[in-house]
Parts: C-alpha cells; structure tokens; sequence
C-alpha cells in the first residue's frame, strides 16, 4: 500500500530569505511573495514554541513542484555547515534540469557563486555541475545532451 500521492516541494531553511530567493530567481524560478506563517499549526508541526517563519515558495514558469525556503525569525536559526562536501549526511543538493549548462554556470558566477568542481559529462546523455550559492546551498544543474 502507498500512501504518498504526489511529490509536492522540497524545503530549504536559511537565514537570508532574500540572497537566496535571488539567487533561484537568477537562475530562472518564479518566487510568490514572501508569507509569514506562526501559531499552533506551526509549533505543532515543527515541535518548537512561539515558532515564526517567513516563507518564499519558488517554482519553473508554467508550474510543477516547488522549492519553499523558510527563514524562521523565532527561534534563531541554527547554523549549519555552508562547506559541506557532496559525501556529508543530509539533504545535500536540488537539482534542476536546464538548456544551457555553460550560460547557467556562468550567470552563477557573474552572482559571485561558484562551482564545487566541473562540469562532468554522464554516458553522453548529460552534462551536469554543482554550484554552491548562497550559504552553502548546492545546486546541481544537468543538461541533456543525449538519448
């Protein structure tokens, strides 16, 4: 039996909401306005009291899964390891599929964001880099280049 009916986003948490909705948007996703979301649902969901967050959902133009980032303003946040490498426990990159891998690597670099390594080509199908934005953020692009 399953019990998941779509994929619907994947989560970030950071500390500064707006670098990173900017530099997703550079990259070319839609950002929603900024929402402030707190009360029981949050603290129940989260299991922390007098929680407050402040929310930016992104997503590709013309729809699909989103990307939420959340900045909470109540607790603090907790720092984590902007340097971590590839091999390091957690979730560690979003992927995203993309027509120009070269120009995408480049607009990153222009943003002052570089890349953890090169750009690698897969069997002839892909060509895929990491970047790492803003805190630590790694971002995989791929290109299809291939069947």
């Amino acid at each position: 039996m399953t019990f998941v009916t779509r994929f619907d986003h994947g989560g970030i948490t950071v500390a500064d909401l707006e670098t990173v909705t900017a530099f997703f948007v550079s990259l070319g996703l839609e950002a929603d306005r900024k929402t402030a979301v707190e009360g029981e649902f949050l603290d129940t969901v989260t299991g922390m009291t007098d929680a407050r967050t402040e929310i930016v959902m992104l997503r590709l133009p013309g729809g699909g899964t989103t990307l939420e980032l959340s900045s909470f303003t109540r607790p603090d946040h907790l720092p984590g390891s902007p340097a971590a490498p590839a091999n390091e426990l957690g979730l560690r990159n979003v992927a995203f599929e993309v027509h120009d891998i070269q120009a995408a690597v480049e607009r990153a670099a222009d943003d002052g964001y570089g890349l953890v390594g090169g750009i690698g080509e897969y069997e002839g199908v892909w060509r895929m880099a990491y970047v790492r934005g803003p805190e630590g953020i790694i971002v995989s692009l791929a290109e299809r280049i291939g069947n």
